[in-house]
């Protein structure tokens, strides 16, 4: 049985050395059209990319979402990671700290507040972790060993179910999820983990106290894939392209709930992000392209954060927006399969396209 911190060092090697995104499905977000503003009264130096999360102030609204820790590189990823976080006002997560519960010597992995004092710090446990009486403990653990600004809780049904060591033990986890937010002094944020979040699940967690949620939909990063890569063999193959497509999950998350949205899964340029903030999102999370970044180090990290709130910027600007406000009112186009997605699940293309969401 291999451990949890060889287990880290694979899903770390096969994210960057393998084909683990969706292979069938897409994210949807090309199905999305912003309308261009040939006279747009506005200035591209003015256009502002601030806004505040769960009461923290950012440059941008971007989160570096969690892959990493548990294992000595992960551990320098998450540091460079979390120090660009902090030069360009982003929100950073670290990735599951089952590993440092397993073994405590692996906790400062995920310790990045040397490098990050100011960012908004996510720290991360599955529910697994959480079920039973110990779970609020191990969640102020996880919180308070980092030094973290709020709590990721992550639902990976799919992965634990198709992982060889996995725990598909999800029994109880509504409730587990309503004791830590009842529990802890900080925020809790409940995130999927590339197979999306509906609205119906969403308003059970909104229920449950969840601050946040973050949908990580369809059409990036498979984890199925990645526990296939592992194995060689499995469920892996059958469920590679399962799960809601994000732009879909945005939508019905945004539409139904109340609380901040994440928008990731497959976001990979500023106009995928353009697109989900338009959409009902109010940051947008990143992961592999900033973890590929990363691994080639920090000018390379850099470039690619510079370039993506540029392509940001320059779709705000053709569609005459100033702000981020102005963004989520925008109209959009939605056709192709997202269209017919959304239709199925009883909402009105005409009415989604109008904008003023927020």
């Amino acid at each position: 049985m291999r451990t949890t911190r060889m287990r880290k060092s694979e899903h770390l090697e096969i994210c960057l050395r393998r084909d683990v995104e969706a292979i069938l499905k897409s994210t949807g977000f090309e199905d999305v059209e912003l309308i261009h503003d040939a006279l747009p009264e506005v200035d591209f130096d003015e256009i502002s990319l601030k806004t505040t999360f769960l009461g923290k102030k950012l440059q941008a609204p971007v989160m570096i979402l969690p892959m990493t820790g548990g294992h000595p590189r992960g551990g320098r990823l998450n540091l460079l990671m979390a120090s660009i976080a902090q030069e360009f006002g982003l929100a950073f997560g670290v990735g599951s700290q089952r590993a440092g519960l397993e073994n405590p010597r692996l906790m400062s992995t995920y310790k990045v507040r040397k490098v990050a004092p100011d960012v908004f710090l996510l720290g991360n446990l599955g529910i697994p972790q959480l079920l039973g009486k110990k779970g609020p403990q191990l969640a102020r653990y996880a919180v308070e060993s980092i030094d973290a600004d709020a709590l990721s809780i992550h639902l990976n049904p799919l992965q634990e179910v198709v992982q060889p060591e996995g725990q598909p033990t999800f029994r109880g986890g509504l409730r587990a999820i309503s004791k830590v937010c009842n529990t802890l002094d900080v925020p809790v944020i409940v995130k999927e983990t590339g197979a999306g979040i509906n609205r119906r699940v969403a308003k059970k967690l909104v229920s449950a106290g969840a601050a946040a949620i973050d949908v990580s939909g369809a059409g990036g990063t498979s984890w199925a894939g990645v526990e296939l890569h592992r194995a060689g063999r499995g469920l892996g193959a059958t469920f590679w392209d399962w799960g809601i497509p994000t732009a879909v999950a945005v939508i019905e998350v945004a539409e139904s709930v109340s609380v901040p949205v994440i928008a990731s899964g497959g976001v990979r340029s500023g106009l995928d992000a353009a697109k989900a903030l338009a959409l009902g999102a109010d940051l947008v999370g990143l992961a592999l392209p900033v973890l590929k970044a990363a691994a080639k180090g920090e000018k390379s990290l850099r470039q690619f954060l510079t370039s993506f709130l540029l392509e940001l910027k320059a779709a705000m600007f053709l569609c005459g927006c100033k702000n981020l406000k102005e963004l989520c009112n925008t109209e959009v186009v939605i056709t192709g399969r997202t269209a017919e997605w959304l239709t199925a699940r009883g909402f009105s293309i005409t009415k989604l396209c109008r904008g003023k969401r927020r």
